[in-house]
């Protein structure tokens, strides 16, 4: 039986800061996983795919974000090539487009504002006001160095930290009101609108708890139906625990690096892949 042939695609170290190894390691053990279940797996750099006239594999699982990079990934998809997570749901964890994704989803998330970086961009309404921070955020992609993700307290902080985003070229931002409670960190795997063929939680370690009692199926519920809302079939995530029992959806990322939980991960995925590569035909 002629063995499978799929890729798998490191993310770009632009958008792994401090998480190089962990993002690393977790493709590299799925694809370890991948070749003992009988496929034949290569490992490349987001550079590697853009060699002329290189003819794809059946199927390619990634970690890879870059605009351009999905740009030819969905040319590739479109001649029949198999993704994990496919190029449109990747796209779709960029923020700004995340934020509409779920809106019309119907997925309850952080009440979320989407501003001009402009000095004279008016404020939304009610402007915010000192105890009651605001977190400034890049539109796109997730936190990749400082400025990204910025905890400002009054409309002073706040001006700055969008100033900061505008001298960059990046010309709107996302605010997003402070939510208190204990942050809450979550892993996924299954197929969209299907309950998770694998999920853990965990807490945040940079924090103080409060130790807010919540209902763990309650938050694989609602990651479920915001990785089903973008598409995601492997995916991560963070909530906040309130004081009052409820949970508040704060962001779904695409394939992160499961450090706490590698080799359970990795072996997990590497079944799912398995089972969504096997009938891809060989190349």
């Amino acid at each position: 039986m002629t063995r499978v042939r799929c890729w798998g695609v490191f993310r770009e170290r632009a958008h792994s800061p401090g998480r190089e190894v962990d993002d690393g390691e977790i493709l590299r053990l799925t694809g370890k996983h991948l070749e003992e279940r009988g496929f034949d797996v290569v490992l490349k750099s987001p550079d590697e795919l853009s060699v002329p006239g290189e003819v794809p594999p059946a199927a390619i699982f990634l970690m890879c974000e870059g605009v351009a990079v999905m740009r030819q990934l969905t040319a590739w998809e479109a001649g029949g090539v198999r993704h994990v997570n496919r190029p449109a749901a990747v796209l779709d964890t960029y923020r700004e487009r995340m934020i509409a994704r779920l809106g019309a989803a119907g997925v309850a998330f952080v009440s979320s504002e989407i501003v001009s970086t402009g000095p004279a961009a008016p404020f939304p309404a009610p402007a915010p006001t000192a105890g009651a921070p605001i977190w400034v955020k890049r539109p796109d992609v997730h936190n990749t160095q400082e400025g990204d993700v910025v905890l400002a307290d009054g409309e002073p902080a706040i001006r700055a930290a969008l100033a900061a985003l505008a001298t960059r070229g990046i010309s709107r931002a996302v605010l997003q009101p402070h939510v208190a409670g204990d942050l809450v960190k979550f892993y996924g795997i299954g197929r969209p609108g299907e309950a998770p063929r694998w999920f853990r939680w965990f807490y945040h370690r940079d924090q103080t708890l409060a130790g807010h009692r919540f209902d763990p199926d309650a938050l694989a519920r609602l990651a479920e139906a915001g990785a089903a809302a973008l598409g995601l079939e492997v995916y991560g995530g963070d909530a906040i625990a309130t004081a009052g029992g409820g949970l508040v959806l704060l962001d779904v990322n695409a394939w992160p690096s499961f450090a706490l939980y590698r080799d359970e991960a990795s072996a997990v995925i590497a079944g799912y892949l398995a089972d969504a590569f096997g009938a891809g035909g060989a190349r």
